[in-house]
């Protein structure tokens, strides 16, 4: 195990590496859940940044020297910093995002995509069942640690990829952006009940109206595609929270492919 100095910004090295360092925490509290939330006050967020810079930048330059690499400021390596905590925010934010993504649509297919209302993590306008699910995954994921499992990574990153490695920015943020594509397929799935059930009842309802068609179908179908859509939430809940017990396999998933994708040697 590489011995770790007393944190010292004065020593050799040191203050190119609170630089880069502080730019890779950055990213990640820019991007993480929780962390990049607009309820916290940026100044707690610098203080957080600030913080943790200090506490980790030992650790850094030990794991740097023992890699034989010398931080020095420029502009690729403040890139690759902050791509670096970018990634590592991203992997949690997928999750969040794919619990929103499938609220939104589940909203949509039940009717309530015009009930909007005001997000208390972000301020902004998504329907109602998008808030509640990005509020119950952030619930869920901060009494599963979270916060520690990220600041762990943070930690762990100094080895795996030391500050001053060079970096492949065009190949990270590639694989970054095509991890996004996990959003949409991770919302759909935990949307895949509620999409099932109301696809039912529209069958129903439309071979109701044929077999009644003094029945008005339209002020009957939007009370019961209602119902049948939140009883299905409310049943598929825990199926849902389940999944999120094992949700750092696929937070270290993403930020492995992202990190292997940033340390590749372009051909």
């Amino acid at each position: 195990m590489t011995p770790v100095a007393p944190f010292d910004p004065l020593a050799a090295g040191s203050p190119e590496m609170l630089v880069l360092f502080g730019t890779r925490v950055g990213g990640l509290v820019l991007l993480a859940p929780v962390f990049s939330s607009t309820v916290v006050p940026r100044l707690a967020r610098v203080g957080l940044i600030v913080l943790l810079t200090a506490l980790l930048q030992p650790a850094a330059l030990a794991a740097a020297a023992a890699a034989h690499l010398v931080p020095a400021i420029t502009p690729a390596a403040l890139l690759g910093e902050t791509l670096v905590g970018l990634a590592m925010g991203l992997g949690a934010a997928l999750i969040v995002g794919a619990a929103e993504t499938a609220g939104d649509v589940m909203s949509m297919q039940i009717g309530l995509s015009g009930a909007a209302i005001l997000d208390p993590l972000d301020n902004t306008q998504v329907a109602i069942l998008g808030t509640f699910m990005r509020l119950f995954a952030v619930t869920l994921l901060l009494t599963l640690n979270l916060h520690t499992v990220m600041l762990g990574a943070l930690a762990d990153s100094t080895v795996a990829v030391p500050v001053g490695t060079p970096l492949w920015a065009e190949g990270g943020v590639w694989a970054m952006v095509m991890s996004a594509g996990q959003l949409f397929a991770l919302g759909v799935r935990f949307a895949a009940p509620v999409i099932a059930v109301v696809m039912v009842s529209y069958v129903a309802m439309a071979i109701l109206g044929r077999a009644a068609p003094q029945l008005n179908i339209l002020s009957v179908s939007f009370p019961v595609q209602i119902a049948l859509g939140l009883g299905t939430l409310l049943a598929s809940l825990p199926a849902i929270a389940r999944w999120f017990t094992g949700w750092s396999g696929a937070y270290a998933a993403t930020v492995q492919q992202a990190a292997a994708a940033l340390t590749a040697v372009p051909r």
